[in-house]
């Protein structure tokens, strides 16, 4: 296939609010370079996909208070290529936005839309997974998302179950049958054992053609906001066409909006060393670990009588822990957070605290 037709959309509008306090409103965690690996989330997820298309086709969807920070972290982006939602709407408006930019420079667009803080450990069988799913998006009408083999009844990932038996152009490619948000985990073990589902890895595939007729037939008031300002698209009148058709856009995931209601759903059975790094824990799974089970990013941590910690330290401060087991230990210049790992889910009710108490001083 001509790769000039393939065409990437990462969004990255994302606030983060789970890896606080490194993530903030106004530098969340898709800038930051979790890994330490000297590259940001956003800008490994922007390295993944060159490969797979010419950086020409690469578009970045994100908030606008964001737009110099991408800039600054992605310079080689014309200014094009950065969409900037005036607001918070999730997905759906995402990928419309991104599908009218597209659609004005390439009708025969075949397009990946993918987040910009997810960790991929195997590149090689990420690209191969996308090359199937665009063989398939490209070979008939449909919708094609990645499912991740399931390691574990994960509670904080969506699920998505498959119709096995079913002919398709390749064993690995599976007609979809349900969606689930994040079960109980009663739920997710039932899952897990009954062998036909799938995490969400919220990555999808699909012709502009395809997707415009999913918006159409499941999104129509959507589609007409975006089709009515379609000419302003790519003229200096796109912002204030964003802005107004923004102002009166549902709040929607495109999962929920198109995903769960198309008939004509597939996905690609999955295996590339992915997380969504949701939490600080699932972080701690991705990170090198010491002989009792530390795993620490920063130049002066000094652990003694510790063990399974996840430690983050930013500007090379000192940290000296003594006698921690099982706990999220993260300090930023003016933070600092110390937590059991098995009580993340409370780093956002933590947050949400804090707001209500001091504004957004902290946040």
């Amino acid at each position: 296939m001509d790769n000039r037709h393939t065409w990437c959309v990462i969004m990255a509008g994302g606030v983060g609010s789970r890896f606080w306090p490194m993530s903030r409103s106004a530098y969340p965690k898709q800038f930051l370079d979790f890994l330490g690996l000297g590259r940001t989330l956003i800008q490994q997820t922007y390295d993944r996909f060159l490969p797979i298309c010419p950086k020409e086709n690469i578009i970045i969807v994100t908030n606008a208070q964001y737009a110099p920070i991408v800039k600054q972290q992605l310079p080689e982006l014309q200014d094009w290529q950065i969409l900037e939602e005036p607001s918070r709407r999730n997905t759906a408006p995402c990928v419309a936005y991104a599908n009218a930019v597209i659609a004005a420079r390439d009708p025969d667009a075949m397009i990946i839309v993918a987040p910009s803080d997810h960790l991929v450990m195997k590149e090689d069988a990420f690209q191969q997974t996308v090359a199937l799913a665009m063989q398939q998006a490209a070979s008939t009408d449909c919708l094609v998302t990645l499912g991740i083999m399931p390691s574990r009844p994960d509670t904080g990932y969506g699920y998505i179950q498959f119709r096995d038996g079913e002919v398709t152009a390749h064993p690995r490619v599976k007609r979809v049958k349900t969606f689930t948000e994040k079960p109980d985990h009663d739920t997710a073990v039932r899952f897990i054992e009954s062998g036909d589902f799938l995490w969400n890895a919220g990555i999808f595939i699909w012709s502009l053609r395809s997707i415009d007729r999913a918006f159409h037939a499941h999104l129509p008031e959507m589609s007409v906001l975006f089709d009515t300002r379609r000419a302003d698209i790519g003229t200096p009148k796109e912002r204030e066409a964003i802005a107004a058709i923004y102002a009166d856009c549902a709040n929607v995931s495109v999962d929920y909006g198109i995903m769960e209601k198309a008939a004509n759903v597939y996905t690609v059975v999955s295996e590339f060393g992915w997380s969504d790094l949701g939490t600080w824990g699932s972080l701690y799974t991705h990170l090198p670990k010491d002989a009792n089970g530390n795993a620490g990013v920063g130049e002066a941590v000094k652990l003694y009588d510790c063990a399974n910690n996840v430690v983050h330290a930013q500007d090379d401060r000192l940290l000296v822990l003594q006698g921690l087991q099982d706990c999220i230990v993260v300090s930023t210049k003016d933070a600092l957070l110390v937590c059991h790992k098995q009580d993340e889910q409370q780093i956002k009710q933590f947050v949400n605290d804090l707001t209500a108490e001091s504004g957004d001083r902290y946040i």
